[in-house]
């Protein structure tokens, strides 16, 4: 399952998943786009990793900002044929006092920004001759959430779900362009999101009640992230995994 002579693009890069996601791809022999807000992170991530990855600086919710950081990922490591649309931001409150601009900014981070990543990578894979080759890949982050009612977190729940449909919906489109759309749905994780949550009392009861009363590891989705973006995933589109270590049982 080697990434070798692959380029990959990696929305939210500059921390969590998203940075974890960056070092293993690097580490399977892909050049890696880095791409997120904060370009000061990203250049320290870069550095880390080393020459094969480059730091773009890219808003998932605005599309020019995205156009142009395919742009740059291109001239800087050649055309993309993987992506990881993993960008995403939570609002957390009961839908009873969640102001509407807090429910919005989720959906355009973590949907809307998910559809907008994903049509500009297959615009691109297209247009290099995904047909031809089938090695378009595009892997978008989900979530627990995506199926499991979490309270409080009733937009982030909504848009997870989204992204899912969203997966097959687009590998159903592009069946015939040589590219696979797939979706994972990890668990919880403790990353700088959700850190505090997981800290509190409402979040130590909530791990109590998982089936394995843990969390996951970021390591826990190496396996399947770095086979989703290789060849030997030819016969793999339009699925959501559920990587989640039973959380959601």
């Amino acid at each position: 399952m080697t990434l070798s002579g692959r380029t990959v693009l990696i929305t939210g890069a500059s921390s969590g998943l998203g940075r974890h996601f960056a070092k293993i791809v690097a580490a399977a022999g892909a050049r890696v786009a880095i791409a997120a807000r904060r370009k000061d992170r990203l250049e320290a991530l870069a550095d880390e990793i080393g020459a094969n990855a480059f730091a773009v600086e890219m808003d998932v919710e605005d599309e020019a900002s995205i156009i142009a950081g395919f742009d740059a990922a291109a001239a800087a490591l050649g055309p993309v044929d993987g992506v990881i649309a993993n960008a995403g931001m939570n609002a957390q409150g009961m839908a009873l006092d969640l102001p509407v601009e807090d429910f919005d900014r989720v959906m355009r981070v973590n949907l809307r920004g998910a559809f907008l990543t994903a049509r500009e990578g297959a615009r691109r894979m297209i247009a290099a001759g995904s047909k031809e080759s089938a090695r378009g890949r595009i892997l978008l982050t989900a979530s627990l959430g995506a199926h499991k009612v979490l309270p409080g977190l009733a937009a982030y729940c909504a848009s997870k779900a989204g992204v899912v449909t969203l997966g097959k919906a687009l590998a159903r489109e592009w069946a015939n362009r040589g590219i696979n759309v797939n979706s994972i749905c990890p668990g919880f994780i403790s990353t700088e999101l959700n850190d505090a949550f997981l800290e509190s009392e409402a979040g130590r009861k909530m791990i109590a009640g998982f089936a394995r009363r843990r969390l996951m590891r970021e390591d826990d989705l190496d396996a399947t992230v770095i086979h989703l973006l290789s060849d030997a995933s030819r016969g793999i589109t339009g699925a959501a995994f559920d990587l989640d270590d039973g959380q959601g049982l």
